[in-house]
């Protein structure tokens, strides 16, 4: 077992404290955070708790780091926790820009330790066998990914609340939800080299923007259409169609509380197939999927060079919604 700190004990540090519990691979120990609030928070969990992110790395016991901090910290610590030979953990984004992202990875990798990343959507059932059956040619040839993760939690947050900082994270919707899509089309049709974004404030007071759409074109030729909005209930769907049928997935609730997933199936000259998923902690399945690794067993399933595309991909998708074009990856 690993003995981890979760830095930043906001609503997704609690989440993963709590989604750890019963985990018999990864036991969160310590809880960071600069605030008093989110410490008391972290210590009704059953942490111990510091204001200090170096006392994380000092500590004998602790094996690994759990990033659940602002995107513009995610660079500095992890190259500080893989200096102290710690494993690092990070949620999504991984970094900012490609350049902190490459300095990053050559540290875990220097340091010879693993690097997880908070993409859990790859995690879910449903996911693993879309992806396994579009592997298996099931569908023919990939051709058009479509994905909309949206969700109107942020309309809660204080104004001053970094997720609606147009200065720290200045495509809103990308951050928050769009990024995950962003991984999953990664996962599913490859390296992106093109992307077009249109960030728009149309339900909401956002400084940051709430409705994101994106087009990303893909080395093979297949390309994604994605949706992210801040301002509307809650919706998720993901849908690879390609030359001999497809396969669309739709959560019923929030990733952070699953209650399941309706999935259909279509082939060419057959009936349409429905099929019902049954809840699954993928958040947990990610975190001990990256502490095995860190144990010496099965190889975490998000590779460095997927990482970087996505980061790149962030990047260039942020420059399209400024300039309004279409940006190389």
């Amino acid at each position: 077992m690993i003995r981890a700190a979760i830095i930043g004990l906001g609503w997704w540090g609690q989440t993963t404290a709590s989604s750890l519990a019963n985990s018999d691979i990864i036991k969160p120990v310590l809880g960071i955070d600069p605030l008093e609030a989110m410490r008391a928070k972290g210590a009704a969990l059953g942490l111990e708790t510091s204001a200090r992110f170096e006392d994380a790395l000092t500590r004998s016991d602790i094996g690994a780091v759990i990033l659940c901090t602002p995107q513009d910290h995610h660079a500095g610590q992890i190259e500080a926790a893989a200096k102290a030979g710690l494993h690092v953990f990070c949620e999504k984004p991984l970094c900012t820009t490609a350049s902190d992202a490459e300095r990053a990875i050559a540290a875990v990798k220097a340091a010879k330790v693993q690097l997880g990343i908070g993409h859990e959507r790859r995690f879910e059932p449903a996911v693993i066998e879309m992806r396994r059956r579009v592997a298996d040619g099931e569908f023919g040839n990939p051709l058009v990914l479509e994905g909309n993760f949206s969700q109107d939690k942020f309309l809660k947050l204080p104004p001053d609340n970094w997720r609606l900082s147009n200065t720290i994270n200045p495509v809103g919707p990308l951050s928050a939800t769009g990024i995950h899509l962003v991984d999953l089309s990664i996962a599913l049709l490859g390296r992106p080299t093109h992307v077009w974004a249109r960030l728009a404030t149309l339900g909401s007071d956002f400084a940051n923007g709430d409705t994101l759409s994106i087009s990303i074109g893909f080395e093979n030729g297949t390309s994604a259409t994605l949706n992210a909005v801040l301002a509307t209930p809650f919706m998720g769907r993901l849908a690879l169609l390609g030359s001999k049928g497809w396969m669309e997935i739709r959560d019923r609730t929030h990733p952070e509380n699953p209650t399941g997933w309706d999935v259909t199936r279509v082939l060419r000259d057959q009936q349409p197939e429905a099929a019902y998923y049954q809840p699954h902690p993928a958040v947990r399945d990610n975190l001990e999927a990256f502490g095995r690794a860190a144990l010496g067993g099965p190889a975490y399933p998000v590779t460095h060079d997927e990482m970087l595309s996505n980061v790149r991909t962030f990047e260039a998708i942020q420059r399209s919604a400024k300039s309004g074009g279409i940006e190389p990856v």
